[in-house]
């Protein structure tokens, strides 16, 4: 595992759990106590965390910061493209219409549909219509005839290359989607799915509100971290899609609020 991937899970952890312990924390990734000092040193630097006598708690109050989308790509990479491959379990048999929004994950489903093909993924499939307000998505699905695309219109925002703003809300309050596929910065019990981006937050919100079936896709390192604005309760989500290194424990909080939990495996 990449430092920058372990720094993401150390951070999501203690999230979770409220504190973390080096001597824990180097057991479980498998790598030195000196090795584990750094990343709570960076990860203090950052904000993330405060460092305590023989571990690290978490800071308190919302993320207000907004990765680009190239990094996030490449952020926890093997655990997105096994949420990605549970993810198109979800598409709509017999065509149907999806929404997909400007996500990282969401992305990885773009470029499988557009390199496998709707027919492949399922033979009984009609073409599919895809509602995104991703310029990644539209110009990769744009490529098959297999799929039917509508580009939100509005600002581009240069960090997510994704439509924002009155017109892109507008055009979605006329339509409806069958599932929504919608990608998070962030979630814990109490906020719910957040991102740090109010305009990003609204597209998210009229996405789900849309659609007869919600399908929020996680990555573990986002699990028990909140940024500033919330856009879903978890009871406006039908399905999570997570990885195998989502804590147990958090697992089975959103569980207790009714959420169904599904758990991607990596190859």
């Amino acid at each position: 595992m990449k430092s920058a991937e372990r720094q993401r899970q150390i951070a999501s952890l203690v999230a979770v759990h409220g504190r973390v312990t080096v001597i824990g924390l180097a057991s479980q990734f498998g790598v030195t106590a000196e090795t584990i000092r750094r990343d709570l040193a960076r990860l203090e630097s950052q904000g993330v965390l405060y460092r305590v006598h023989g571990g690290a708690v978490p800071t308190r109050g919302y993320r207000t910061e907004n990765t680009p989308i190239e990094q996030r790509r490449l952020a926890a990479s093997e655990s997105k493209k096994a949420i990605r491959t549970a993810a198109l379990d979800y598409l709509p048999q017999g065509g149907g219409t999806i929404f997909l929004d400007a996500g990282s994950t969401t992305g990885l489903m773009a470029e499988h549909i557009a390199t496998t093909g709707v027919a492949e993924l399922d033979r009984a499939r009609e073409p599919l219509k895809v509602v995104t307000n991703s310029l990644h998505n539209a110009a990769l699905l744009a490529q098959t005839t297999q799929c039917d695309v509508q580009l939100l219109g509005g600002q581009v925002r240069s960090s997510s290359k994704a439509t924002i703003g009155d017109v892109a809300l507008r055009t979605l309050g006329g339509l409806r989607g069958d599932v929504a596929f919608i990608g998070t910065n962030a979630l814990t019990v109490e906020h719910g799915l957040s991102t740090p981006d109010n305009h990003e937050a609204a597209l998210k919100r009229a996405m789900l509100v849309h659609a007869k079936k919600v399908i929020a896709l996680c990555d573990s390192t986002k699990l028990g971290i909140d940024y500033l604005v919330s856009f879903a309760t978890l009871s406006e989500v039908d399905v999570l899609i997570t990885d195998q290194y989502a804590p147990p424990s958090f697992v089975r909080s959103l569980s207790d609020e009714g959420l169904d939990v599904v758990i991607a495996q990596g190859d």
